[in-house]
């Protein structure tokens, strides 16, 4: 046996680091394949359908597939179905869903503003900065959120958090609250 050489990958640099709003709902995707001719709802560990449901999302999507079809184009569309009965409910009549990836729905829509289909709004998780990585900031946009509250749901004064994706890495890191006896914790 002969040992092999593997080099050591290249390190990324933290650049272009985009903070986003965590939202408390339940995580949802829409698959939709390159042709166009199937589509598909999942929760986080399953495919869902509109007899198997996660909170509605199912029933939504398939129920909206063209309009959904029409607006993602082909892949895997992950986000947060929340709202209405989904966890921190949020002191909305209503359930949205708001997609991960900031700066393709940005690209594909040319703005990030919400969509509405189907009586849902569909838009990009709210971005609260874009830099590189700094723990100050991550500090101030805690503070920021417990001070203000959602940018997701003006006026719902109980955040979840907030998420910070490296676009070099392609990993997210997440960074929450925790709310007992009536404080806020990190």
């Amino acid at each position: 046996m002969t040992i092999q050489f593997e080099g050591w990958p290249k390190t990324t640099r933290f650049k272009d680091v985009v903070y986003t709003e965590k939202i408390d709902g339940t995580n949802a995707a829409i698959v939709i394949d390159i042709d166009g001719d199937e589509f598909g709802a999942q929760s986080r560990k399953r495919m869902i359908t509109p007899d198997n449901d996660n909170y509605g999302f199912a029933g939504w999507a398939y129920k909206n597939q063209i309009e959904l079809s029409d607006l993602f184009g082909h892949g895997r569309f992950f986000g947060e179905w929340w709202g209405k009965g989904i966890n921190r409910g949020y002191g909305i009549d209503d359930r949205r869903f708001s997609v991960f990836n900031t700066g393709r729905w940005a690209a594909d829509t040319g703005s990030m503003d919400p969509i509405e289909i189907g009586g849902v709004l569909v838009g990009p998780v709210p971005v609260l900065d874009v830099h590189t990585l700094d723990f100050d900031l991550i500090d101030h946009l805690m503070q920021d959120l417990r001070d203000d509250g959602s940018k997701a749901a003006p006026g719902f004064m109980k955040p979840e958090g907030l998420c910070v994706y490296d676009t070099q890495a392609g990993h997210v890191k997440k960074v929450t609250f925790e709310f007992s006896n009536g404080k806020w914790d990190k």
